[in-house]
């Protein structure tokens, strides 16, 4: 009975604990909106949400403070960083899983992992000499090589280690029996991994790409460094549209991390106003991503 009543309170006891941790993590990320939000006040209402949204135009020095140029240039970088990373990190993700030999796993993952640990500045670097040059190359008006192509490359390396980890555990966690069910009835290797493996893991592989999203959307430094940095709405410099991603852009976080040393008075708050809006970008990504995955397990 003693002993019953021991194994009880202690369930009881780490309940609690966890109830706290649980409660804490969402009381911070509470605290941290709302010390955002009310540093961003002053310019909500002096500016207005509505015009700080769909202006573009950003000089602190004449009190114009319209952010649309930098949520466009976050939302295009993003975008290219998916289009390039997404494709390689679960194509990298289905060879270790499901393709390559144990030595080949051994040697490949912690050479995926170890890209994680490469601090944002060594990519930044690597993308002014590396990439730079390379997209500088592409015969267009004006392309001096910075730009929302340099810097979709670097976030795509940056991202891909985020996604391949966690859709490679997702493909790995598809019950055995779905391989063997498919195979048994005919199909292909392919066939059973694009038809039955990868559907079956789309809920992880959603996952996987949100948090990629996240990596991608809140990096700052390596940003600054190849993304041109010049507060302009990213428009295509050539007849084709896709010479969009030649232009020169700047993105939320990097406005806040290059002005936030100086800024004063309503400039202040106006950086702010832009970390909550990028919070709320988040919080739409994931909430979406929470929707898709509902909609994939049902």
């Amino acid at each position: 009975m003693t002993s019953g009543m021991r194994r009880t309170g202690t369930e009881k006891t780490m309940k609690a604990v966890l109830l706290i941790s649980a409660l804490a993590s969402l009381m911070i990320v509470l605290l941290i909106f709302l010390f955002t939000m009310k540093e961003a006040m002053p310019a909500f209402r002096e500016i207005g949400i509505l015009k700080m949204l769909t202006d573009t135009t950003w000089r602190p020095g004449n009190d114009q403070f319209g952010i649309l140029a930098m949520i466009a240039g976050s939302g295009l970088v993003t975008l290219g960083a998916v289009l390039l990373g997404v494709p390689l990190a679960l194509g990298t993700a289905i060879f270790l899983s499901e393709v390559a030999p144990n030595w080949i796993v051994k040697i490949v993952r912690p050479s995926i992992e170890l890209l994680a640990g490469i601090p944002s500045v060594v990519y930044g670097l690597f993308g002014m000499v590396v990439l730079v040059p390379l997209v500088r190359m592409i015969p267009a008006p004006g392309n001096a090589g910075f730009g929302l192509l340099a810097a979709s490359a670097v976030l795509a390396v940056m991202v891909l280690p985020t996604i391949a980890n966690i859709s490679e555990f997702a493909v790995r966690s598809v019950p055995k029996g779905y391989r063997e069910g498919s195979l048994a009835l005919g199909a292909t290797k392919w066939e059973t991994i694009s038809r039955v493996i990868l559907p079956a893991a789309k809920p992880g592989i959603i996952s996987s790409v949100v948090l990629g999203l996240g990596r991608a959307l809140g990096e700052t430094i390596a940003m600054i460094m190849v993304i041109g940095n010049s507060v302009i709405l990213p428009a295509p410099i050539t007849s084709n549209p896709l010479s969009i991603f030649l232009s020169r852009a700047r993105t939320l976080t990097g406005n806040v991390a290059v002005e936030i040393s100086y800024a004063t008075g309503i400039h202040e708050s106006a950086l702010f106003a832009t970390g909550v809006v990028l919070f709320i970008l988040i919080i739409l990504v994931n909430s979406s991503a929470r929707f898709l995955m509902r909609r994939g397990v049902n």
